[in-house]
């Protein structure tokens, strides 16, 4: 039982629980099936604001086109879904059976040769990674190799997004154009569309969302981690060290482009669609808020603060369909002005204080010692660091001489 709670204690897994618990028991009890599965249609953008977690609050670098990765991953499964759609049988009336219809459309009378690894789900699945993620590298090769960082990766990456969306919709025999991929009904011969499927799809997408964190966690808590902290607030000492900056941004951009991947694989199993609606600089940008308003440092909060973010989008639309714009733009702007840091940074500044206070004041440790005055609350404001920042400078300073006892030895992990 100590090993237990020494690894919750070392891991920050308790968070981590309470969010599985919340997923796997109290939402589904609680909500019909429409609504689920829409729970599960947000968890999907999840794993893009996990991925920024990583390579945006540790690496230190914006990202503004993880939508792409996102749909080359949708994409990549809804071919599959989509050939699978098109049987001979099923596109009889078309004049040319056993492609998709849009290829019909557009006087496609065979179908491309990229296509064909896509009848195959078990290629389609390692599509669904790889392409994400060696796309990934070269973006991220060519850029950080030459130390291009800050705005102008920032702007580089939507410039990406741009130019896949209008790939995409420019070669419409190929892709199926502005209106994407739809009538994506079945998985194997299973239907995806009946209520088991759906609670299904629902449960494994939050297992591999709890997977991604963990994993994503321990990198944190390894060598690595501590070195992309360290490379984010201090970067030159890093490399003068002997290490590569380069090959850690790399490694954390391609991890966040392989989880942006599945979540858009499991978006069109979900939902039955995938189009470039989704790949473009819009869904991008809003990805980027999903990771702002749940705390970019944060694994966890970055689930809440998508889960927050499209239920407010949800009920707005729903209650309010002329002003849900303003209405969303204004949760945008208050929550990052008021909680710069996030939910996660709120309930480290408000709520562990102040669970940690009552706690000593059951105690009686909130006593103080005779002949002494207490400091001032103006005094202690001005001093007490926020918990996120203390932790960030601690690693920094860990990660450092970390670097400084291996200098040695360039390059080395």
């Amino acid at each position: 039982m100590k090993a237990i709670q020494e690894l919750i204690k070392r891991y920050q897994l308790a968070s981590l629980l309470v969010l599985t618990l919340l997923l796997a028991v109290v939402l589904p009890l609680s909500l019909d099936i429409f609504r689920l599965n829409l729970i599960g249609k947000y968890l999907t953008y999840a794993f893009v604001a996990v991925g920024l977690v990583m390579v945006w609050g540790y690496g230190g670098v914006l990202s503004l086109g993880q939508g792409v990765f996102f749909g080359l991953g949708g994409y990549a499964m809804a071919m599959f879904l989509k050939l699978e759609a098109s049987d001979p049988v099923t596109t009889a009336i078309q004049s040319t059976p056993g492609i998709p219809d849009f290829m019909d459309w557009n006087q496609i009378t065979a179908l491309p040769a990229f296509w064909l690894p896509f009848k195959s789900l078990p290629l389609t699945l390692i599509a669904v990674i790889a392409v994400p993620t060696l796309l990934a590298w070269i973006i991220s090769f060519a850029m950080f190799k030459r130390r291009v960082g800050g705005v102008y990766f920032a702007i580089i990456t939507q410039a990406v997004a741009l130019i896949v969306t209008v790939l995409i919709i420019g070669q419409q025999g190929y892709t199926g154009g502005v209106n994407g991929m739809t009538d994506l009904k079945t998985l194997l011969g299973w239907d995806t569309r009946t209520n088991s499927a759906k609670y299904i799809l629902y449960y494994l997408c939050v297992a591999l969302l709890v997977g991604s964190i963990v994993l994503c966690r321990w990198i944190q808590t390894s060598k690595a981690g501590t070195l992309l902290l360290a490379m984010r607030d201090k970067e030159d000492r890093v490399r003068f060290s002997g290490y590569d900056v380069a090959d850690f941004r790399i490694f954390t951009f391609c991890l966040a482009a392989a989880l942006s991947g599945i979540g858009g694989a499991l978006f069109s199993l979900q939902v039955g669609f995938m189009s470039p609606s989704f790949v473009g600089i819009v869904p991008s940008v809003e990805m980027v808020i999903f990771a702002a308003v749940g705390g970019r440092m944060s694994l966890v909060g970055a689930v809440y603060g998508t889960l927050l973010v499209n239920a407010g989008k949800t009920y707005f639309s729903e209650s309010f369909p002329d002003l849900w714009l303003f209405l969303m733009a204004a949760l945008f702007i208050g929550v990052t002005m008021a909680f710069p840091m996030g939910l996660a940074g709120l309930w480290e500044s408000h709520v562990v204080p102040w669970w940690s206070k009552r706690k000593n004041k059951g105690k009686g440790g909130d006593a103080e010692p005779a002949g002494t005055d207490a400091a001032p609350p103006a005094a202690v404001a001005a001093t007490a660091k926020p918990a996120r920042q203390a932790s960030a400078d601690s690693a920094l300073t860990k990660g450092l001489s970390d670097v400084g006892a291996q200098s040695a030895i360039p390059g080395s992990i």
